[in-house]
């Protein structure tokens, strides 16, 4: 027996698939850091962009959007920070590709057909769910945050003498600090629009049904308070928004869900490979095989 050549021969193809893997992962890490490049270039136009909630918001109350550095590197770990963030989204389209590409060739072509829309659904729900935060959740948040600010009008006047002024509080932000802020919006609900594909993909592959979803719906709303408790600000408005948003994921994903279940049933019926459950109880019910057998037997005389 040659276990010795057995074992090479084994270890043959992992070594291949090693290979392969670290070559899509350099390919990856070559695509992040050149896009993560070219958004330092621009850095600048990309971070006054992500400003435009905060902007708005000030000029709607009448004030200057102006944003400070509080310590000397803050302005270059903010350029970071953009690029980061830019060259993450402009290069996934190639990273998800690589990724395509050392999966691929080990599906057959229904399960090629089966995994590849969900391939594209994902970026786009991510993108939508930014989307979603950037120009509908931040301005909320930044409405409330800055409704605690304010303003001193000059001090009261008493017997000819004008006394202290009131204390006056406006915003007057970190540069760092907001788009740390912002960022966590956009990540947060980004990464919460993948519910439906993540569930869609575990029911295709038989990992949950809609009817375990609906079972579980009472800890589902729980766990979702939770999450938007952990990714939100400690602010009722996001929190709120987040529930909600994320709760109606939760239900469209148990439909779709039950869409997969049905087209599965519908496909196995076609080709005679599925059973109803009454059937099968129907054949190891006693009293129906007793009652089979006396049919058999014929009228007792």
């Amino acid at each position: 027996m040659s276990t010795g050549d057995d074992i090479e021969d084994s270890s043959a193809p992992l070594i291949e698939h090693l290979t392969e893997l670290r070559t899509r992962l350099l390919h990856s890490v070559m695509y992040f850091l050149v896009g993560m490049i070219i958004c330092f270039t621009v850095a600048q136009p990309i971070f006054n962009f992500l400003t435009a909630p905060l902007c708005s918001v000030l000029a709607d109350r009448g004030q200057d959007c102006d944003l400070i550095f509080i310590s000397p590197q803050e302005g270059f770990f903010v350029a970071i920070k953009v690029s980061l963030l830019g060259g993450l989204m402009l290069s996934f389209p190639f990273i998800a590709n690589q990724m395509w590409r050392f999966v691929a060739p080990g599906l057959y072509k229904n399960e090629k057909g089966a995994f590849l829309p969900f391939m594209i659904a994902s970026p786009f729900m991510f993108i939508l769910g930014s989307s979603f935060a950037f120009f509908v959740v931040t301005p909320l948040a930044y409405d409330f945050f800055l409704g605690f600010q304010q303003f001193g009008t000059g001090g009261e006047v008493v017997d000819g003498v004008e006394g202290a002024a009131p204390l006056s509080v406006v915003f007057q932000g970190s540069a760092q600090e907001y788009l740390n802020l912002t960022i966590k919006f956009i990540v947060a609900f980004g990464l919460c629009f993948q519910l439906p594909v993540l569930l869609t993909l575990m029911g295709k592959a038989g990992l949950v049904s809609a009817v375990g979803l609906r079972a579980v719906r009472k800890y589902a709303v729980i766990g979702i308070l939770v999450l938007a408790a952990l990714v939100t600000p400690p602010d009722v408005i996001t929190q709120g928004i987040l529930f909600v948003v994320v709760y109606g994921l939760y239900e469209v994903s148990i439909q779709l869900v039950a869409r997969v279940e049905r087209k599965r049933e519908a496909k196995l019926r076609a080709e005679g490979l599925w059973f109803d459950d009454d059937d099968d109880d129907l054949g190891d019910d006693p009293d129906s095989e007793g009652k089979q057998s006396e049919d058999d037997e014929g009228p007792k005389a």
